[in-house]
């Protein structure tokens, strides 16, 4: 097994004071990790005013009978790319399996599948991700601002947006109400 390769099918947690505003309560869905770098795709804000339809209507697609769902933050590198975060029941041409507990696609045919009824049966949908090169997440982890926890695919299709920050660190038996921004000096 790649020792790399850790991060896939986890979730990375910004840390109460991340210096980053970006990634204020930030919950990214670790989808990829090797030597090269790592892609994550953000879950735990949502783009206010823009819904599934919406995009769905930028590609001359019809929703069906498709929820209009909430499009999520996905992270600051390519914001205008998409991306559609969904269970293990569906595959397309670029589909990437994800530690065995999800996939993740980033072209327009999961985007008609779901309108058809006929794509995965659970999807979150995100324009956008969260990048870092090779052994850059690495160091990131090695200094605070980041916590990782293990994947959750409750947590992923189950939970509010809002809510995945406060239940994944409480799925980890850890409080954020009490997590402080500062480490202490001797």
């Amino acid at each position: 097994m790649d020792k790399t390769a850790f991060l896939s099918g986890q979730f990375l947690l910004a840390m109460p004071g991340m210096s980053d505003p970006r990634f204020a309560r930030a919950v990214i869905a670790m989808c990829s990790h090797d030597a090269t770098g790592a892609i994550g795709i953000g879950l735990g804000a949502t783009i206010d005013g823009l819904g599934f339809h919406d995009l769905l209507e930028q590609f001359e697609i019809a929703p069906g009978d498709a929820p209009n769902a909430p499009v999520h933050f996905g992270g600051p590198v390519e914001p205008r790319r998409g991306f559609v975060v969904h269970s293990r029941d569906w595959g397309g041409q670029d589909t990437i399996d994800v530690a065995g507990l999800w996939a993740l696609s980033g072209t327009v045919d999961v985007l008609r599948a779901i309108a058809e009824g006929k794509g995965p049966s659970q999807w979150v949908v995100a324009l956008g991700y969260a990048g870092w090169d090779g052994g850059q997440i690495e160091g990131e982890l090695s200094r605070p601002g980041w916590f990782n926890v293990a994947g959750d695919t409750d947590l992923l299709f189950e939970t509010a947006a809002k809510d995945r920050w406060t239940s994944a660190f409480a799925k980890a038996g850890v409080d954020p109400r009490l997590l402080v921004a500062e480490t202490g000096r001797a």
